[in-house]
C-alpha cells in the first residue's frame, strides 16, 4: 500500500519531470529519438549477450548494423523521394486537366450540376501556383538552412547527437534498468514492476511489432507499385506503410492515392485493376504473415488511441510531445486497465445482494 508521504513525493515528481519536458523541449529531441532507437535495439543486443558476445561487442555489432541501415536508407531513398515529388509536381496539371475535360461534364451530364458554380478555373489557378512553389520546397529549405549559420549548427549538432546517446543508452539499457529498479521503494517495488512489465508489452506489441509491420508494408506495395510502371511508386508506399499505423488506414489512403496517380499517369482505368492487385497481396501478406509473425497476439494500443495520443501530443509539445506520445499512452492504458480490475472487485461494482435486497425493503418501508 502507498503511504501518504509516497504519494506526495509520487506527485511532486511528476510535475517536475513534466515542467522539466515543456521548459527543454527544443533539445530533447535527439535524446528522445536515440532512447526510441535504444528501446528497438536492446533486444537484439541482449539475443548476441546470451550467445556469448560480451555487452560492449554486442552493443558495437548492433550500432554498426543500425547505423549501416539508416545511411543506404538515406542515401538510396533521399535522391528518389526528390525526384516523385518533382514528378507529382508535373503531374498536377495533367490532373487538373482531367478534371475539366472528362470529371466535370460528366457530373454535369449525370446528375445536372452546373461546372461554373464550382469556379474550377480559380481552384485550378491557385493550385498550380501553389504547386510550383512547392516543387521547389526543399531548394527553399536547404537554402534557408545554410543561410543562416546557427539553424545549420543546431541541425548538425542533432544529426552528431542521434547516434551518439543511442551508443551510450544501448550500452548502458540494463543497467539502467537495474538501478531504477533498486530505487523503487520497497512496499510498491513488487506492483510498479508489473506495471512496467504490462507497459512494455504494450509498447512491444506496438513499437516493436507494428512498426516493422508499417515498414515491410510500404516496401511491399513501394516495389508492387514500381512493378506495375507507377512514377510516384515510393513516394505512395511510403505513404501507404506510414498510413498503416492505423489498420487498413494504409490501405485506404494508398489504393486512393495510387487509383489517382495511375489514371493521370497512364489516363486508362484497367490500370486500377494492377494497383488493386497490390494493394490486395499487401492486405493479405499483412493478415497472413506479418501482424502473425511480428505483433502476434500480444496486446498493443487502440488504433483510436494511437491517433489520438500522436494528435494530442503535437499539440501540447510538438516534435517532442509526438515521441513522447506512446509511451504515455502505453501508461494510461495499463493504469486504466488496472483501474477497471479495481473498480470490478469493488464494491461499487458489485454490491452483496443482501444489502441490495436490505436497501430496497428500507425504500418501500419508508414510502
Amino acid at each position: 500500500m502507498v503511504t501518504e508521504s509516497q504519494r506526495w513525493f509520487f506527485l511532486i515528481l511528476t510535475l517536475v519531470l513534466l515542467a522539466l519536458v515543456y521548459l527543454l523541449a527544443p533539445i530533447l529531441s535527439p535524446f528522445l529519438v536515440g532512447a526510441l532507437l535504444a528501446y528497438l535495439c536492446d533486444p537484439v543486443a541482449d539475443r548476441l549477450e546470451a550467445v556469448g558476445c560480451s555487452r560492449t561487442v554486442a552493443v558495437v555489432v548492433v550500432f554498426t548494423c543500425l547505423s549501416t541501415a539508416m545511411a543506404a536508407l538515406v542515401l538510396l531513398l533521399l535522391p528518389k523521394l526528390s525526384q516523385q515529388v518533382r514528378v507529382l509536381v508535373a503531374l498536377v496539371p495533367v490532373g487538373l486537366e482531367l478534371v475539366d475535360s472528362r470529371l466535370l461534364p460528366w457530373l454535369e451530364l449525370t446528375f445536372g450540376i452546373d461546372a461554373a458554380a464550382l469556379q474550377f478555373d480559380s481552384l485550378r489557378s491557385l493550385l498550380i501556383a501553389d504547386w510550383q512553389q512547392t516543387g521547389d520546397l526543399m531548394k527553399q529549405v536547404l537554402g534557408s538552412i545554410t543561410r543562416s549559420g546557427l539553424a545549420l549548427a543546431v541541425w548538425l549538432a542533432n544529426l552528431v547527437l542521434i547516434p551518439v546517446v543511442t551508443f551510450y543508452l544501448l550500452r548502458d539499457w540494463d543497467l539502467m534498468i537495474a538501478k531504477l529498479h533498486r530505487l523503487l521503494p520497497r512496499n510498491i517495488e513488487g506492483r510498479v514492476s508489473l506495471w512496467a512489465t504490462e507497459c512494455d508489452e504494450v509498447l512491444g506489441a506496438f513499437v516493436k511489432g507494428q512498426l516493422i509491420v508499417m515498414m515491410a508494408l510500404g516496401g511491399i506495395y513501394a516495389v508492387g507499385l514500381w512493378l506495375v510502371g507507377l512514377d510516384l511508386a515510393l513516394l505512395i508506399g511510403m505513404l501507404a506503410g506510414l498510413a498503416s499505423i492505423v489498420p487498413y488506414m494504409g490501405f485506404i489512403i494508398g489504393f486512393a492515392a495510387a487509383a489517382i496517380a495511375a489514371l493521370m499517369q497512364f489516363q486508362d482505368p484497367s490500370m486500377l485493376l494492377w494497383v488493386g492487385a497490390v494493394f490486395g497481396v499487401g492486405q493479405m501478406l499483412e493478415g497472413t504473415v506479418l501482424t502473425p509473425l511480428l505483433v502476434g497476439d500480444r496486446i498493443g494500443l487502440h488504433p483510436v488511441a494511437v491517433i489520438f495520443a500522436i494528435m494530442a501530443g503535437g499539440q501540447l509539445a510538438g516534435f517532442v510531445g509526438v515521441l513522447l506520445a506512446l509511451p504515455v499512452a502505453a501508461v494510461i492504458m495499463v493504469l486504466l486497465r488496472h483501474l477497471h480490475d479495481g473498480y470490478k472487485g469493488s464494491s461499487l461494482y458489485s454490491q452483496p445482494r443482501n444489502e441490495s435486497v436490505e436497501h430496497d425493503n428500507n425504500n418501500e418501508q419508508s414510502a
